[in-house]
């Protein structure tokens, strides 16, 4: 497997994407083109979380696809921390919307440009997100193909389409967000997170909206595959079952997934993701299987239906 961390920006050393490529030189390469996840994990927009990261990587790579990490544009500029929120979170220009998600797209055509290199169909790349890293997944799912990031790379929108989008725990309506009661702690975290993704603790009615994905599907948005938790305390499940309902109303198509029971932030709900037992659950980790079966529809390899070898041994037999 070819591993490499990568900085995206020259100037940054805190938006990186690291790859886990399938890089067997054998019987293997005559697989041809393999399918691509990229992922962006969560962390409220403070930082991104490892336990998002590598092993769902290796989960998706155990697939047969390529997988990408992206570490997108985050408050704690890459060192995996959280600010005090007993104190204001001052804002920073260069982590704020919408830097994440032309993160993405950033990211998109650095693959693109390495695709033949690490053998990627760019027409089958998904886009995987938990949390924030799913609000940006989403985000990047209704504005992939308009001038906020085709203007701003000077590309054609076909450049940076993604084929699917995967989203765990998201985050879509953030106007829902003000009529959601919230205890003290959760409250100064989302103020927090506010602050570091759009620069102030309550942004305006038409700032919020236009960075609630739930509220800008469009019928050019890709297939999306969904799950949650109904006890997630921090996320309440409504943001996915509204972003579930956006994409019905586009006719867009989808896949949702409910568990009954979980907190935020299990990723796969295995002790590969776990750091306590508490984020263990066995119900909820059947997402990744549901994923893979859903993704099978739309990314499985080209296959033939019998190797040279196989045949060859057939026509002994006879």
């Amino acid at each position: 497997m070819l591993t490499e961390k990568i900085k995206l920006y020259e100037d940054r050393d805190n938006v990186t994407l690291t790859t886990y490529v399938t890089a067997e030189e054998g019987e293997m390469r005559q697989q041809g083109k393999r399918p691509a996840i990229l992922i962006c994990p969560g962390g409220g927009y403070f930082s991104c979380s490892d336990r998002e990261a590598e092993p769902v990587a290796l989960r998706f790579v155990s697939m047969g696809y390529h997988a990408f990490v992206l570490r997108y544009s985050t408050y704690d500029d890459g060192k995996n921390t959280f600010p005090d929120l007993s104190r204001p979170v001052v804002p920073k220009e260069d982590t704020k919307h919408p830097a994440p998600v032309r993160d993405i797209g950033k990211a998109m055509l650095y693959i693109r440009e390495h695709a033949r290199k690490w053998l990627v169909d760019m027409e089958r790349v998904a886009v995987c997100g938990f949390s924030a890293g799913a609000h940006n997944s989403a985000m990047y799912s209704v504005y992939w193909n308009s001038p906020l990031l085709t203007e701003y790379f000077g590309v054609e929108a076909d450049m940076l389409k993604p084929a699917a989008i995967i989203l765990g725990y998201t985050l879509s309506d953030y106007t829902f967000m003000e009529k959601f009661e919230m205890n003290e702690m959760d409250t100064a975290f989302f103020k927090g997170s506010n602050t570091a993704y759009l620069g102030e603790p309550e942004p305006s009615e038409e700032k919020l909206r236009e960075v609630s994905p739930a509220l800008n599907v469009t019928e050019h948005t890709p297939p999306t595959f969904l799950w949650a938790t109904s006890a997630d305390a921090m996320v309440p499940v409504q943001h996915s079952l509204r972003m579930a309902h956006a994409l019905a109303d586009q006719k867009v198509p989808f896949e949702l997934h409910i568990f009954e029971e979980g907190d935020h932030g299990l990723s796969l709900a295995t002790q590969a993701t776990a750091m306590s037992k508490k984020m263990i659950n066995k119900d909820a980790s059947k997402w990744i299987e549901l994923a893979e079966c859903w993704l099978e529809k739309r990314f499985a390899l080209d296959l033939p239906e019998k190797t040279e070898f196989e045949r060859m041994m057939e026509l002994q037999q006879h």
